[in-house]
Order: structure tokens, then C-alpha cells, then sequence
């Protein structure tokens, strides 16, 4: 289902990208807002980079951490250290293959 939706790949490096996708090498924020205001529903990111460059921006409502049970070493902090959010729980889910969805409100 994720392949035929449309999808922005935000690098620098990266020269092609498959399924329907566009590559913009930096977050804009007027065209993310301008996105967000003619699309139904939710937008979604995932990587700790774009997701620190979209929160400098004031572009993030809410998290859906996705907590998978696999054991893979270190790297990058999810949320920068001069984050300084304030989050509040706002539901969990719990799927048969052990991930654990948190969902958190700003």
C-alpha cells in the first residue's frame, strides 16, 4: 500500500528514488506547511536527521515511536539534546509480533 503513495525523500547525496517518490534536498517550511494544508490526514517521517531538522521548524505535532524488540547497537538520539519538548502519552498499541506503538501528543 506505501509504494503507489506519494512520498518526499529529503538527502543531500541520494540521486534517484523509486516508488513515486520526489527527493528535496532541504526541509522548506512553508512547503511543508503548504503540503500539510492540502493533504488529507497525516504526514509521516521517519529518521532521527529529518525528524530533528522538521522539530527546529516546529513542524512536528505528535510522535508515533514504533519500539521493536531487536537488539542492534547504538546510534542517533532520536530527539536532539536542545530538544526541550514537553510530551504527554496519549495511547500505546501493542501488535502480535511483540512492536510496541507509543503515541505522544506535543
Amino acid at each position: 500500500i506505501w509504494r503507489d503513495k506519494p512520498k518526499i525523500v529529503y538527502s543531500r547525496t541520494l540521486r534517484h528514488a523509486d516508488w513515486n517518490s520526489t527527493i528535496v534536498r532541504d526541509v522548506v517550511p512553508e512547503e511543508v506547511r503548504a503540503l500539510r494544508d492540502r493533504t488529507d490526514g497525516p504526514l509521516s517521517l521517519g529518521g532521527a536527521g529529518v525528524a530533528a531538522s522538521f522539530l527546529r521548524h516546529d513542524l512536528v505535532d505528535e510522535f508515533r515511536i514504533y519500539v521493536h524488540p531487536v537488539v542492534i547497537g547504538t546510534g542517533k538520539p532520536l530527539f536532539p539534546a536542545d530538544a526541550g519538548l514537553t510530551l504527554r502519552l496519549a495511547d500505546t498499541h501493542r501488535f502480535g509480533n511483540g512492536v510496541v506503538l507509543l503515541r505522544y501528543e506535543r
